[in-house]
């Protein structure tokens, strides 16, 4: 499968352009609710979420919660982002960003946004949208000087519409 690796420096994001209104997606109308993800999104559905993307393995609440504990005592490095629908008690869009601390440009950082995904049902309504919008808010707010996000070639137009471009090439072992 192709990948092409997307990024973009926090300061120089394009204006996000979605066509016209004649094309647009009606707004979302359900009871929803962007925010970081809790110990409790497993039951929410998080990890079925999750293997709409890929696989996920089988493991229990409890291994679920420790790993969500591990990741929340790092909170310079992890953020995930989640939607809620409120009314369904479900997880229905997520992304995570990751910091990696660099030696270089004066020791700065550099964002990785990983595992976006939106539940099928809710495609098409600009929720992938919201929680990159949160991801890369918060990566300039932790001052990384550029984002990148890995994604296969199909994918593409989604993250151009996103306001990011194509850069590099990605290599996997």
């Amino acid at each position: 499968m192709a990948s092409a690796t997307v990024s973009v420096a926090t300061e120089g994001v394009k204006q996000l352009s979605m066509g016209s209104s004649a094309d647009a997606k009606p707004a979302v109308t359900a009871n929803i609710v962007t925010r970081e993800l809790e110990a409790g999104d497993y039951k929410k559905g998080y990890l079925q979420l999750l293997s709409q993307l890929t696989k996920v393995g089988d493991y229990d609440e409890a291994t679920f919660k420790a790993r969500f504990e591990e990741m929340s005592k790092q909170k310079d490095t992890y953020k995930v982002v989640v939607i809620e629908d409120l009314d369904k008690g479900a997880i229905i869009a997520t992304a995570t960003l990751f910091v990696e601390l660099k030696f270089i440009r004066g020791c700065s950082k550099c964002g990785h946004i990983e595992d976006v995904v939106v539940d099928s049902t809710y495609r098409g309504l600009r929720l992938g949208l919201r929680v990159i919008e949160a991801l890369m808010a918060a990566a300039e707010e932790a001052g990384c000087y550029k984002v990148i996000l890995d994604c296969s070639e199909e994918n593409v137009p989604f993250y151009d519409k996103c306001g990011l471009t194509r850069k590099e090439v990605q290599m996997v072992k």
